[in-house]
């Protein structure tokens, strides 16, 4: 059984003592901090908050332990259901609530579930505040409303629907064109609520038939939920067998965007966002941001553009902070998460189809032929295993002394910049372990960077 708490929430397996995963107890204990800290920040306000999930098996019974205990703090609920996480970071804006909470552990297996922790501008909670609410959680501060300011319950069964309409109104989302372009889409929802979400969107968008894979929400996962490559052969095979133009893959909660090109081939998780910050950076002069551990590619068609990209350290606050900072008109995550700032200042798979989709119309040509405009690198992934009583801290501190003559930056342990690849070394919070992530042209030259950094970290230790 496991249990992590981190600073934009909690999240756990459930079944087994409470504790050692996310038990009702757990629930309950979270859910309350969370709210006596909103409450603590305006004490003389009654509270409203949203309340959405997706749909893990487990998500009914969180989703009613978590409004009992909002309303058992006083506060009122407004329940969107099984809805998306962007969809319920928009409603906490729309329905100008104080805050909000996400039932979902995202890519996560169907045996995990997760509260997602929202301010009231419908962005993930910072850091400091996240540390607040793991105190309160741990602390004998907290305290229940009295029977007569118990909190209450409205249901808001539109939540999607107007997500849907507020993207479309986006002047970069071109349904005239992507009607016109005739398109045939394939859909791969991993049995969540993307299967509710994105089919409809493609229908108002005007595209011309929608293929769904998993589609019903029944929280019965058909394959791993984390939209990678090897999990997703089925779509793979189904977009040239039905003959469509592009497969659309998403996770269990929405905000991670994969597509399928038209032959089968993966467009690749780390150009979703690529694709989609050239399309708004042809009609939105600006800058862009990723995270470290994302695709150089975005670097260089923000500077072919003539504009800056900036890196921020991983984590979606943080590129959401960065982009503030910068003023980025675009921005996210190399795992396909799309922020574009018009909309909101979030992941957002549904924002993310309707911008590719007006790209390709309007470029006319096919997805394979769309991605082969773009630098081409890969990503290798892998991780060096240390022993409990190591300073990692030290190890990583040594790499970026060994490596002071690149361009190095250590805010989010340490990225080592070379002429035409990278690596970023970042340890784990919960396990000895140093993640090594390196970027190249092609997989050999990827592959054989990471070898390099680990026999550099073996010679340390």
């Amino acid at each position: 059984m496991s249990l992590i708490k981190s600073i934009s929430g909690i999240r756990g397996t459930i079944g087994g003592p409470a504790g050692e995963g996310l038990s009702p107890l757990d629930v309950v204990k979270f859910t309350a901090a969370f709210a006596t800290f909103l409450q603590r920040q305006q004490p003389s306000k009654r509270l409203t908050m949203v309340v959405g999930r997706d749909a893990r098996l487990s998500g009914a019974m969180v989703d009613r332990l978590v409004v009992g205990t909002l309303m058992g703090m006083g506060i009122d609920v407004i329940e969107t259901g099984l809805s998306t996480t962007p969809t319920t970071e928009m409603s906490v804006i729309d329905h100008k609530a104080d805050g909000g909470i996400i039932i979902t552990a995202s890519h996560n297996p169907k045996h995990w579930n997760a509260l997602k922790l929202l301010n009231a501008k419908g962005e993930f909670i910072d850091a400091a505040e996240g540390n607040e609410v793991l105190r309160l959680a741990d602390s004998d501060e907290i305290r229940f409303a009295e029977v007569d300011d118990l909190g209450k319950v409205t249901e808001d069964c539109d939540a999607i629907d107007s997500h849907i309409r507020r993207v479309l109104a986006l002047p970069l989302v071109d349904r005239e064109a992507i009607a016109k372009a005739g398109f045939r889409v394939a859909v791969d929802a991993v049995n969540s609520t993307g299967g509710i979400a994105i089919p409809r969107l493609l229908r108002a968008l005007g595209v011309s038939e929608v293929v769904e894979l998993n589609c019903e929400p029944t929280g019965h996962f058909a394959h791993n939920p984390e939209p990678l490559p090897q999990n997703l052969t089925e779509i793979a095979a189904a977009v040239p067998q039905q003959k469509c133009d592009l497969g659309i893959v998403v996770d269990p909660d929405v905000d991670r965007l994969a597509l399928v090109c038209e032959d089968g081939q993966m467009f690749g998780e780390e150009y979703t966002l690529v694709s989609v910050a050239e399309y708004v950076l042809q009609h939105t002069p600006g800058n862009t941001v990723s995270n470290m551990s994302s695709t150089r590619a975005l670097r260089d068609i923000t500077e072919r553009a003539g504009h800056q990209y900036a890196a921020s350290a991983v984590g979606e606050v943080n590129v959401t902070t960065l982009m503030k900072q910068t003023g980025a008109v675009i921005g996210g995550e190399g795992n396909g998460g799309v922020i574009y700032p018009a909309l909101h200042y979030g992941r957002d798979a549904l924002v993310g189809v309707a911008l590719f989709l007006t790209n390709l119309a309007h470029r006319g040509i096919k997805a394979s032929e769309l991605r082969a405009t773009y630098p081409n690198y890969v990503i290798s992934k892998n991780r060096k295993d240390l022993t409990p009583d190591m300073d990692v801290d030290a190890i990583l501190r040594q790499m970026a002394e060994k490596y002071k003559n690149e361009r190095v930056s250590t805010i989010d342990g340490v990225k080592i910049d070379f002429a035409d690849s990278w690596a970023h070394l970042r340890k784990s919070n919960t396990e000895p372990i140093i993640r090594i992530y390196c970027e190249a042209h092609t997989a050999e030259q990827a592959d054989k960077l990471a070898q390099k950094i680990i026999a550099d970290i073996e010679a340390l230790i």
